[in-house]
């Protein structure tokens, strides 16, 4: 169930003595944050204002996540398990999660291999306005959209040839460099492969 400020009295608040666990994840990699507790309060409070705060058990009050680092967690989606009596939390996280200032308290733990997309998308923004002797993709934003274009399109043509002529690893290198230089074209014209998903989401549904 989707939690909003409609039916979120629907929770078994009972069951745990008014407090929930709620399990933060990353809303774009699907990775694991962290995980906390939530009463009605923070609950409520998370709804109103889009950042997340729990229960802190130790303190007894409510404590919104990165208050004193500046790493607040902006709250996407809240969602109920099938007994009511756990939480998904979906959020896009600004900073490392973890007090020990790790990207999440699971520190170490395999990441989800596609997560590995926005990582790289993110380094591919970090390169625009560097100077072109400083990388590759900064020398690619240099020259400019027309040009990344091409290149999307020289590789394409390349990944199709490394398929028709049955070259399994091939392929698979021509079709990073593809999706390499598609996630630069994307980033050129201010566009993510966040955008891409939810069209294609769009498109299935």
């Amino acid at each position: 169930m989707k939690i909003d400020s409609s039916n979120m009295d629907q929770l078994a608040w009972a069951k745990q003595n008014g407090l929930i666990p709620a399990i933060v994840q990353d809303q774009i990699t699907g990775e694991l944050l962290m995980q906390a507790y939530m009463n009605q309060q923070s609950l409520e409070q998370t709804l109103n204002t889009g950042l997340v705060t729990f229960f802190s058990r130790s303190r007894q009050q409510l404590w919104q996540k990165g208050e004193e680092s500046g790493n607040v967690l902006e709250c996407s989606e809240i969602w109920s398990d099938c007994d009511n009596d756990s939480l998904k939390v979906l959020a896009n996280p600004t900073g490392p999660v973890c007090h020990k200032g790790t990207q999440t308290c699971w520190d170490g733990s395999l990441q989800p291999s596609l997560a590995f997309l926005t990582e790289l998308e993110s380094v591919i923004e970090g390169r625009k306005g560097a100077s072109s002797d400083s990388s590759y993709t900064a020398k690619l934003f240099e020259r400019g959209t027309k040009y990344i274009a091409q290149k999307v399109g020289e590789e394409g043509v390349e990944t199709a040839l490394a398929a028709t002529a049955s070259d399994e690893e091939e392929l698979l290198n021509e079709s990073a460099d593809l999706l390499y230089h598609l996630l630069v074209l994307l980033r050129s014209r201010d566009l993510s492969l966040m955008a891409v998903v939810e069209t294609l989401k769009a498109r299935h549904s």
